[in-house]
């Protein structure tokens, strides 16, 4: 099975550059996603930064969540 692309460049090279750049663009929120885990789960925090490493980690997931972003690997 084949899918294609097609852009109208130069007239279309931002949906373009976004195709291209896609799997950067995944691999980079997959990074921040561990990155926030790992903090939140083994940097020894006190109260106040882990409920900000928390919330930030939570509105991170809730931004991918409403943009039907999954990071499943």
């Amino acid at each position: 099975m084949k899918a294609t692309l097609e852009f109208n460049l130069p007239d279309d090279q931002h949906e373009f550059d976004l195709a291209v750049q896609g799997s950067k663009m995944y691999s980079a929120l997959w990074d921040i996603s561990q990155e926030l885990r790992a903090i939140w789960k083994h940097e020894e925090l006190s109260d106040e930064e882990f409920k900000m490493v928390e919330r930030i980690r939570n509105k991170f997931f809730e931004i991918l969540e409403d943009n039907q972003i999954t990071l499943d690997k």
